[in-house]
């Protein structure tokens, strides 16, 4: 596998950094053997390293520290370790180095609140899109309220199932501040009123179940058992569930969203038998009562009172091994690249997992200890093809999912930073203070992410994002305001300290590295941070912080690797 190196002045200004093929040397590795790990790694490793026999592939040589440092700040906390947290991490040469960091990350609480920021903005992502809730006037969904909610969630460590629980079954205000406030109706809110509640249906069971059921509303799925009748008898669970809008008084202008419960007819009209219809392509019409998969429908009812039908499909949900399966693939695929199957979330019998063992056991593991998702997050990053290098070798080079093959695992798939890690990062790397409120600061990084986003008015609720290597993006890199702010030279940022420090320069070059990519500097790198300081006449900040600039821009830094 080739490594990324900068090779020229040229090269370097222009902010690319080319691929070298050689091995990125780290912080010093520690030498001792860690302790002997928890069940769960022991039995990932176990069945991992059994599907590299079955493929015969060997893997890849385990990551430097250092690199590897980075890899797990970025995936817990969303964002790069400062300089001081990697080489606090790097005097730490005992044994079960990584397991102590792991567990400072996920339980001390000095990171807790990075840590709720981090997973609060992914399952924001999750539950309701990159572009929802930024209308106000326009969108049921308050943005503010579900990562108010999903903040609070992960800060306390509620159990995967409880908060699942609470999306599904959400009554309330959906605006922080409001009366009967809860944020957990931003997920339903802007879905119920749409066509009777079918993106409910389908976002429902696609995130929470992983079961792909959004093209059943029209006709039985070619490939599994999910035909047209179950699709409308999951529906049917939401059929007493509205979104109204409240105004301020005197105004048209929209105040909040409330989700409500209210009593359900029927499409006949009827409150003690709630029917509802739907056509057959051939233009028959069928009836459907709410049911849950195969399962016997229930209390067929519209009145709350009587039977509060989200309520059911919420605790059929709690029994079921899909929604264990579901958290599991898509926690897997968060931290390894790939989930067992593909896309993550489809779980159907069409789609047979890659490791069907390994993903029916963490399941059961996730379960059996109470859907602590701090554990299962622990148990992934501790086992063995977390801690692979991305260095790919000729016993390996065919595990390419890229191209369609079975991931096998067999070393760390290099994938971009998520546009919102790279704003933490480079607020990380630039020593750059917040500033404002917490609500002003995250207006700030919203605007920031707002320009990757491109929504699409299909059913869906379909979106694309731009930050994936476009022109917008290298441009928004090499003038944008954060990489300005990150490579200042006011006094307290991080070059002018470097600038001002009592130590020669190579020590500020290595330090630059190291900061921003968590290696040292190679041979060649160093000779040409030599040559740009010749060429600033000696003028060490403005060295620097060409150099920083050159580092920041490189495809090295903006890599998960």
């Amino acid at each position: 596998m080739p490594r990324f190196q900068i090779r020229s002045v040229f090269l370097l200004l222009a902010g690319w950094c080319g691929l070298q093929a050689s091995t990125p040397g780290g912080l010093a590795s520690a030498t001792a053997a860690p302790p002997e790990p928890p069940p769960q790694v022991a039995q990932i490793n176990t069945l991992i390293e059994q599907g590299w026999k079955d493929y015969d592939v060997r893997p890849s040589a385990e990551v430097e520290d250092s690199v590897w440092c980075r890899r797990v700040y970025l995936d817990l906390l969303g964002r790069i370790p400062t300089f001081s947290e990697l080489a606090e991490f790097s005097r730490d040469r005992k044994a079960g180095n990584r397991q102590r960091l792991v567990d400072k990350l996920l339980f001390d609480e000095r990171y807790n609140e990075e840590y709720a920021r981090n997973w609060a903005t992914k399952w924001t992502n999750i539950l309701i899109g990159r572009s929802g809730g930024g209308d106000a006037q326009r969108d049921f969904t308050s943005r503010d309220g579900m990562q108010k909610y999903l903040r609070d969630s992960f800060a306390t460590n509620k159990a995967y199932n409880r908060m699942v629980y609470e999306l599904v079954t959400a009554t309330g205000s959906n605006k922080p501040g409001t009366e009967n406030f809860n944020g957990a109706v931003n997920f339903l809110i802007d879905k119920v009123n749409q066509d009777g509640g079918v993106l409910a249906t389908s976002s429902t069971s696609r995130i929470f179940l992983g079961l792909q059921v959004q093209c059943t509303q029209c006709h039985n799925h070619p490939f599994n058992k999910w035909k047209q009748q179950t699709f409308w008898e999951f529906n049917a669970f939401f059929r007493q569930s509205s979104a109204k809008r409240r105004f301020t008084p005197g105004t048209r202008d929209i105040s909040y969203t409330e989700l409500v419960d209210q009593d359900y007819a029927g499409q006949a009209g009827d409150a003690d038998d709630a029917i509802i219809f739907y056509e057959l392509r051939n233009g028959m019409t069928k009836s459907a009562y709410p049911a849950f998969m195969e399962q016997p429908p229930i209390d067929p009812r519209g009145r709350v009172d009587d039977v509060n039908r989200r309520r059911e499909l919420a605790r059929y949900m709690m029994d079921s091994e899909f929604l264990d399966r579901m958290i599991v693939n898509r926690m897997w695929s968060q931290f390894l690249g790939y989930g067992f199957t593909k896309p993550v979330d489809d779980l159907g019998p069409h789609n047979p997992p890659s490791h069907p063992e390994l993903l029916d056991q963490l399941a059961t593991q996730f379960r059996e200890h109470s859907y602590d998702l701090k554990e299962l997050m622990r148990w992934i990053v501790l086992s063995k093809p977390y801690q692979l290098s991305a260095n790919i070798t000729p016993y390996n080079e065919l595990d390419d999912p890229a191209v369609g093959e079975t991931p096998k695992f067999s070393h760390f798939y290099l994938r971009q930073m998520q546009a919102e890690e790279l704003y933490q990062s480079l607020i990380v790397a630039g020593r750059t203070k917040a500033r404002g409120s917490y609500a002003e600061q995250e207006r700030e990084r919203r605007k920031w992410l707002d320009q990757f986003v491109v929504a699409f008015a299909t059913d869906e609720g379909d979106e694309a994002t731009t930050f994936n290597g476009s022109i917008p993006q290298a441009l928004m890199l090499f003038n944008g305001e954060l990489i300005k702010r990150a490579t200042s030279t006011e006094p307290g940022s991080l070059l002018s300290d470097l600038a001002t420090a009592n130590s020669r320069m190579p020590e500020k070059v290595t330090q630059l590295y190291l900061a921003g990519l968590a290696r040292r500097p190679s041979r060649d790198e160093m000779m040409i941070a030599s040559q740009l300081l010749m060429a600033r006449e000696g003028n060490q900040a403005e060295a620097l912080k060409d150099l920083w600039w050159a580092i920041l821009n490189s495809n090295e830094f903006i890599l998960q690797h």
